[in-house]
């Protein structure tokens, strides 16, 4: 495996990071277990989760997968071991979550902080992320390619969510702080509250980043060679489409988007044609179109780490072994071409 440093810390995170946002609903406890087994076993030492999984998110699965990590730390007696992230979520139109409380304000993040670590069996997260801004943005590509600009209206400002933040690194109930689904605007305005404030530091932002969106490289990757801040790239496979396995209108038994419709984010205008060009371009190459996909990212200076998630253990093993791939500068080349005919299709 090979291993990346989180940030100016002295933190070596590997390369492949596992995600969980399926157990609990696509997958069961059991099911988990033996994920997290053989991701150890083979060198990943990131577990990357959330107070909202799995997903899609229902009161009635919500914390099951933070349950399943910490069922896994308590058999295993090995919680030191595993870099640990989770996140806690803003607002959001899910009433019956966290009694309908969702600002990013003290008491809010310290409810969900505490629900966790309960669930997790854990006294402390490695890295704990807001899972979206408190403004109101576009969310998961639900804005297409252009800004929608929405008012300022009761918004938790930076400075107010990391004082709240900063008491609980000082607690040690939580070591870093990073961001998700983050604007350039939304983290440079946290880097700022740090700076003037004294405050702790932004270490990573996790946004989605595969060959359908590369919209991270437009203004947010910067930051990791001036702020040190890398990206957790998550949806590497943008939701199993890059695999090629829903073109021309399929629908696997058991796949995500079969069960529960929520691709609608990689099936725009002109998603499938740029699907296909990539599958026959991995193809050319003598390649699994899951791993170019993957490998693509790994490759990518400004990614920490790539977030990868699997329902099956064939999958899970195919997405770990990517890390040992490096694509040659000629199908860099060909990749580049490809975008440049549609530039982040599926924003």
């Amino acid at each position: 495996m090979e291993y990346r440093k989180l940030a100016d810390t002295d933190i070596e995170l590997s390369l492949i990071c596992l995600g969980t946002m399926t157990w609990g609903q696509q997958n069961s406890e059991k099911e988990a277990h033996e994920q997290m087994d053989y991701a150890f076993e083979n060198g990943i030492n990131f577990f990357d989760t959330a107070e909202l999984y799995p997903i899609p998110p229902m009161a009635e699965t919500q914390g099951k997968t933070e349950e399943y990590i910490g069922s896994w730390f308590k058999k295993n007696s090995n919680r030191e071991k595993i870099f640990l992230a989770s996140k806690v979520a803003g607002r959001t139109n899910m009433q019956w979550f966290r009694d309908g409380k969702h600002q990013l304000d003290k008491k809010s993040i310290s409810s969900a902080l505490e629900n966790s670590l309960s669930r997790l069996k854990t006294d402390y997260i490695d890295l704990y992320q807001l899972h979206w801004p408190d403004r109101p943005i576009s969310l998961f590509g639900s804005g297409g390619p252009s800004y929608k600009h929405y008012e300022l209206k009761d918004t938790i400002p930076p400075k107010e969510t990391l004082e709240v933040l900063s008491g609980l690194v000082e607690q040690g109930k939580i070591r870093y702080i990073g961001l998700s689904n983050e604007t350039p605007w939304g983290l440079s305005s946290f880097l700022k509250a740090s700076e003037e404030f004294n405050l702790p530091k932004i270490v990573s932002v996790q946004n989605v980043y595969n060959l359908l969106s590369r919209v991270y490289e437009i203004g947010l990757s910067e930051y990791y060679y001036r702020e040190k801040v890398g990206l957790l790239a998550y949806s590497p496979l943008a939701q199993g489409y890059l695999t090629g396995k829903y073109l021309d209108g399929a629908r696997p038994k058991g796949a995500r988007t079969t069960l529960f419709e929520r691709g609608q984010r990689y099936e725009t205008q002109h998603a499938e044609g740029i699907i296909k060009k990539y599958i026959q371009l991995a193809q050319d190459f003598d390649l699994d179109p899951a791993v170019m996909s993957l490998a693509f990212v790994n490759q990518q200076d400004f990614v920490t780490s790539n977030i990868i998630g699997a329902t099956t253990m064939e999958q899970l093993e195919v997405a770990v072994k990517s890390y040992s791939v490096k694509l040659s500068e000629d199908l860099i080349k060909k990749i580049n071409s490809i975008h440049l005919e549609c530039q982040n299709p599926c924003p």
